[in-house]
């Protein structure tokens, strides 16, 4: 798959129409570099998405665990 293609599909990642634009004007005008570099900033963000998403996920497993722990102790 061209680049080019590649940032036709970024929308599909997350990134606004705007954003995209961007991309691609960057990548037309031929500043790779700067594209890659607002690549990393957005890939940044994502990570940190998925941190917070995994730090809700480790917090609802604690809420499990503890709950399973309080029905044994009754006894059901």
């Amino acid at each position: 798959m061209e680049l080019r293609d590649m940032i036709e599909d970024l929308p599909l990642l997350g990134l606004s129409a705007d954003q995209k634009m961007t991309a691609a004007e960057l990548y037309e005008s031929g500043q790779t570099g700067e594209l890659i570099r607002y690549l990393r900033r957005f890939r940044c963000g994502l990570v940190e998405d998925m941190h917070e998403s995994q730090r809700k996920v480790d917090r609802i497993d604690q809420m499990i665990r503890r709950a399973e722990k309080e029905l044994q102790a009754s006894g059901e």
